[in-house]
């Protein structure tokens, strides 16, 4: 695992009266990144991202509800509005009035993204986003997890794989080589596979099928729509949960997207398997639309 700066840290309150943990890294006068983590993952998960961008920007990561330290949600706390409404809280949190953030979300957290694009705090605070492995609709019908063709019977396969309630157990050799093969491209080094197990791992059980069951019938496409900041999309070639067949259809349907990256070889766990790549587009992102300019380390890199 990254060894992360130390944070500072803020409980938010959502609209709902939930608690999401929320960190902040690097200089509070420096440009605003806001990272928000997908499916069974936390704030861990963007360590790379934020070691390499807390230099010379101000990052904001937060535990979605449900997970890292933010307390499973109460019956009725799983839904896009709720992802959205979280979202809004912690750049209210963070941002003065009118100040502007690049976002970048990670599968779920690209979808929370969309979810909130049509709020008026969130089109205030956005100068631009980057989603990163997600998608709006069709996740069960589009995912390549179960080794079948197309249809029917695979998408029902898939809903109960994803949504099962069964404990993940221990992080072992059987549970790594699981992981790897339903969320990370087969090159994967070791140690990123265990980081990635043992940040899916520790996600509470009820907040991994509640998620679930959200994503199983998730459609944000009329939100993806309404996302019209500059939207850069970015997918692994050999992603099985969000297949780049999503990343394709929103790059043509965004009012404003400057562009889609596709790594070869890489699966759905991009910010960890391709750090470096997911880093370069933040960071091309806050130059162009927050005239954030690299200093230090990060100037001669």
């Amino acid at each position: 695992m990254i060894a992360l700066p130390e944070p500072r840290a803020l409980v938010v309150r959502s609209a709902d009266g939930a608690s999401v943990h929320t960190e902040v890294y690097g200089p509070e006068d420096a440009p605003t990144v806001v990272l928000s983590h997908g499916w069974t993952c936390s704030i861990g998960f963007w360590a790379a991202q934020i070691r390499a961008l807390a230099a010379d920007h101000r990052v904001v990561a937060y535990d979605q509800r449900g997970h890292g330290r933010s307390p499973v949600p109460a019956p009725g706390g799983y839904s896009t509005t709720a992802l959205a409404d979280d979202l809004e809280a912690v750049l209210a949190a963070v941002l003065r009035p009118g100040e502007r953030a690049v976002l970048a979300g990670h599968s779920m957290g690209g979808m929370t993204i969309m979810a909130a694009a049509g709020r008026p705090r969130f089109r205030d605070h956005a100068a631009a986003v980057l989603l990163c492995s997600t998608g709006p609709s069709r996740l069960t019908a589009e995912s390549t997890v179960v080794p079948l063709g197309p249809g029917a019977l695979r998408t029902r396969l898939t809903a109960a794989v994803l949504g099962s309630k069964a404990p993940l157990g221990p992080v072992n050799g059987v549970s790594r080589k699981v992981l790897k093969y339903a969320t990370m491209g087969p090159a994967s080094a070791p140690d990123r596979v265990d980081a990635c197990a043992r940040i899916v791992h520790a996600c509470p059980r009820p907040s991994r099928y509640g998620w679930s069951q959200v994503l199983a019938g998730i459609d944000l496409e009329a939100n993806l729509r309404e996302l019209r900041v500059p939207a850069a999309v970015l997918v692994g070639t050999a992603d099985r949960l969000t297949p780049p067949v999503h990343s394709r259809a929103m790059a043509g349907a965004l009012p404003h997207c400057t562009g889609l990256t596709e790594l070869a070889g890489m699966g759905h766990m991009t910010p960890v398997e391709a750090p470096e790549a997911v880093t370069a587009q933040i960071r091309e992102l806050t130059l162009t639309y927050l005239g954030a300019r690299p200093t230090g380390k990060e100037a001669k890199a």
